[in-house]
């Protein structure tokens, strides 16, 4: 399959980088064919924190469903209630939806609040301390030797 998207250059210099890549293909491919109803804007606040705004008018808490679940983000609305009268116009579109995002390793869903018709969805990136970076010390000289013989040794038993 031929895309607009070539990441042939970065496998070279990649290692486990396979999922995003797929990642990419898929959306390549996918094109413009999905559906766009409800809009919705993604925001960075700061380096770690991200915010969904959904436009989601006519709709109101209890017809909305938000679900986090492994790396993904789920939101569903569907109206419980009709309202009264018969319509001569309908422009509001109120139609049931389902809206998946794929959230990145360790993004969490912080809080969801529903005011005016614009769903907001607070998301944080919380690296564990034990995945954070961190200095690596460089043995020099007889320290250097020991440790390689160290290595030699426990590979051998």
């Amino acid at each position: 399959m031929r895309t607009l998207l070539n990441i042939a250059p970065l496998h070279r210099s990649s290692v486990g980088f396979d999922r995003v890549f797929d990642l990419l293909e898929a959306a390549a491919a996918k094109g413009q064919t999905s559906d766009n109803y409800p809009p919705f804007d993604s925001i960075k606040l700061a380096d770690d924190q991200y915010r969904i705004a959904m436009a989601v008018a006519g709709f109101g808490e209890a017809d909305i469903e938000v679900t986090a679940q492994a790396n993904w983000l789920t939101v569903s609305g569907e109206r419980k209630e009709e309202p009264e009268g018969e319509y001569l116009h309908r422009g509001i579109a109120t139609r049931p939806f389902q809206r998946r995002f794929e959230l990145a390793e360790h993004v969490q869903v912080t809080g969801a609040r529903l005011v005016n018709g614009l769903l907001t969805i607070d998301l944080k990136r919380e690296v564990p301390e034990a995945m954070k970076p961190r200095r690596i010390d460089i043995a020099s000289g007889s320290q250097a030797e020991h440790s390689v013989r160290q290595l030699l040794d426990n590979a051998a038993a």
